[in-house]
């Protein structure tokens, strides 16, 4: 048997980066819908930010989807 260590690791390093990737735009939805929670409380304008935050936590879900869809040969 023989390891192919640079497709190895270059699977390392897709995961690793699509990890970041998808937990950092899901941390800044999370972050935006605080602020707006904040600004509505100091009855700042917020629907922006409402938004912003909705918007990238739905594409991290469909992110986490699409993989679930490549992970799963069933669903092909």
């Amino acid at each position: 048997m023989k390891i192919d260590w640079s497709a190895l690791g270059l699977v390392s390093v897709v995961s690793l980066v699509a990890t970041v990737l998808v937990v950092g735009v899901a941390a800044c939805g999370i972050r935006a819908l605080d602020v707006a929670v904040e600004h509505e409380k100091l009855g700042r304008p917020a629907a922006g930010l409402r938004a912003a935050g909705r918007l990238c936590i739905g594409v991290a879900g469909l992110a986490v989807l699409f993989g679930i869809y490549l992970i799963v040969p069933a669903l092909h």
